[in-house]
């Protein structure tokens, strides 16, 4: 009873993600909130990414009398209880403490999957006792075969099973507006971050307790063990060097699915079905790295069209809502990521945060379905979608 009355309160609360996001914005740390909002250049890309999914109508059917929507779903011969999940986010701790086990204790909890990322503030050591069977693991592809060989088996020995390749970091990005906050990667302890922990005192307790944040899965590699240097050996030894033959190296030395995220081009989609890929993530990573790009989910058609049902087709980038999951579902996803929601999540109210969203997801999702006048997502058809 107590958490039915603590479930509604929040949903009055909270009833959308944008709410959470006005939260969390208070109680991060600025160079946090920049660090997680920003994308790149003028950043018109952030907005194309949602006001792309706003143009898309879907075209109800009525009188089919009571509807129970299903929102079960079966990936890679593993069935979520939503067809969502965790994106991969970077330096989760600079915006909130621990965020990566939080996540991963609500990923076990509701039945969706967790992305942890190799540039995560926490390791697959310390978030895998957590994860479950929900583990998924990023791979930003280092230059030297030995260390992605033992990166990859870090992961898969702490329980993470899906392997989603970073495609779209070709280089970092300029990023201005972190610039501007005084962000850099890792971030520097300076006076103005100092200043900015004493004013967010409940992120500062935390980050006391779990420790300034930094990249700790890459931070062993590093021939130093200063922050700067750690960052310095992430931009000399991880991105830039990605090929398809790097990729098919990485398909052949992992045993279960691996996915490829970040692609836009139809005809990329199309390599990835050729070299055995289980799937490729639709992304633009966030609006983060090139401002000039289409929207993830402008693009999302014409890569559905190339693959023409050879493998899974995942997508990312500008979701907030489960209406915009059912908008890209319709299109022809089959499963959706959201990374910034979560994070919101988390910021706005700690360990509760991410269950939070998959409350307001889900029975957004749900409730959507209802208003179309479906029951299960295979109902989804192309062409619903305008």
């Amino acid at each position: 009873m107590a958490y039915e009355q603590q479930r509604q309160r929040l949903l009055m609360k909270y009833p959308a993600i944008e709410d959470l996001a006005k939260k969390a914005c208070q109680r991060m740390p600025q160079v946090g909130w920049e660090y997680l909002i920003t994308g790149t250049g003028r950043e018109e890309l952030v907005h194309r990414n949602t006001a792309d999914f706003n143009e898309i109508t879907l075209t109800p059917q009525f009188c089919k009398g009571q509807l129970n929507p299903r929102i079960q779903t079966t990936l890679f011969g593993q069935q979520y209880q939503a067809p969502y999940g965790v994106a991969p986010v970077g330096l989760t701790g600079l915006m909130w403490p621990r965020a990566e086990v939080l996540l991963a204790q609500t990923a076990v909890k509701r039945g969706i999957p967790f992305t942890l990322s190799t540039l995560a503030t926490e390791t697959p050591e310390t978030v895998g006792p957590h994860v479950g069977e929900m583990g998924w693991f990023q791979l930003y592809p280092p230059r030297e075969p030995e260390l992605r060989r033992t990166l990859l088996k870090r992961a898969w020995d702490h329980g993470f099973r899906t392997l989603m390749v970073t495609a779209d970091v070709p280089t970092p990005s300029r990023r201005e507006r972190t610039k501007r906050a005084g962000m850099g990667i890792p971030p520097k302890i300076s006076a103005n971050f100092l200043w900015q922990g004493l004013t967010h005192p409940v992120w500062s307790w935390g980050t006391l307790k779990n420790g300034l944040p930094s990249l700790r899965t890459v931070a062993n590699y590093s021939e130093f063990s200063s922050m700067m240097s750690v960052g310095e050996f992430v931009q000399d030894q991880m991105g830039g060097n990605l090929s398809w033959e790097y990729c098919q190296q990485v398909r052949d030395e992992w045993d279960g699915p691996v996915v490829v995220k970040g692609l836009l081009h139809p005809r990329d989609a199309e390599i990835a079905v050729e070299i055995g890929m289980d799937g490729v993530v639709v992304s633009n990573h966030g609006a983060r790295q090139f401002d000039g790009a289409p929207s993830a989910i402008k693009a999302l058609p014409e890569v559905v069209r190339a693959v023409k049902g050879k493998t899974k087709i995942l997508m990312d980038s500008g979701v907030r809502s489960g209406l915009d999951i059912l908008r890209a579902l319709s299109l022809g996803a089959d499963f959706v990521f959201l990374g910034r929601a979560f994070i919101y999540g988390v910021a706005a109210l700690g360990k509760i945060g991410g269950e939070h969203v998959v409350e307001i997801l889900s029975g957004d999702l749900k409730n959507n379905m209802s208003q179309l006048g479906i029951e299960d997502l295979n109902e989804l058809y192309d062409g619903l979608a305008s």
